[in-house]
């Protein structure tokens, strides 16, 4: 009776420990949210806009075990925009029927993969911030955007000019706003945002765009050809 008494009183003594040290856990470990806006001079929401929050203090690399992709579909590059963070890795599947040659020369990452259907054996590592335009020496118009942002916390606007940013620790942030048609640089979206250990904080921009310019695509009949 005595030995059953004293395994409960230990268990109880144990759970009472991992409460209290649960209890005790930095409310950092705890996160917010936030909800960004982005709309052009006439009102109309901003597809494709990267919002990237970059907090005080020292950043975090980027895990370069993490792959994104940017497929090639009907002669196109999906997505048009892709955020990813410094360090990761991003894989070119080509989903057509005729061979592409992606490539890019920015300086944030310059690279080449020749004339391949389906999927390269190797992606592509982007360790420098900062924004990468790819392209098809084959087929000119098609042409995507790789956004490298130095900060783990960023989104990217759908159809209706939102986007979200969710799990952000507790902490100021500087906030800002790119995209292809951007017609000022991005230092001058800058925002200052400060989030609690919970919530949610809206922001809102209203940008500049310039005019689109893209090469004009080969007839429809001309997609399923040989290049």
């Amino acid at each position: 009776m005595f030995t059953a008494f004293r395994s409960y009183t230990v268990i109880s003594m144990r759970t009472s420990w991992l409460i209290a040290a649960l209890l005790a856990l930095p409310t950092s470990m705890e996160a917010a949210d936030l909800r960004a806006t982005v709309r052009d001079e006439q009102g109309r929401p901003v597809a494709d806009a990267v919002v990237v929050a970059i907090p005080e203090g020292a950043l975090r690399r980027g895990a370069r075990s993490r792959v994104d992709q940017v497929e090639q579909v009907d002669l196109e590059f999906v997505p048009h925009v892709k955020a990813i963070h410094a360090g990761s890795s991003v894989s070119f599947p080509n989903r057509d029927r005729v061979r592409h040659h992606v490539y890019s020369f920015s300086p944030a990452k310059r690279f080449e993969l020749p004339l391949y259907v389906g999927t390269p054996a190797e992606p592509v590592v982007f360790d420098q911030p900062g924004v990468v335009t790819i392209g098809c020496n084959i087929h000119d118009w098609m042409v995507g955007y790789i956004y490298v942002s130095p900060s783990p916390h960023f989104g990217t606007t759908g159809a209706e000019g939102a986007a979200l940013v969710a799990g952000m620790p507790a902490g100021r942030y500087t906030v800002r706003v790119w995209h292809p048609r951007l017609a000022a640089a991005e230092e001058t979206t800058r925002r200052q945002a400060e989030l609690g250990a919970t919530g949610s904080v809206a922001l809102e921009w209203v940008v500049a765009l310039k005019p689109e310019a893209r090469v004009r695509r080969a007839p429809a009949s001309g997609r399923s050809g040989r290049y």
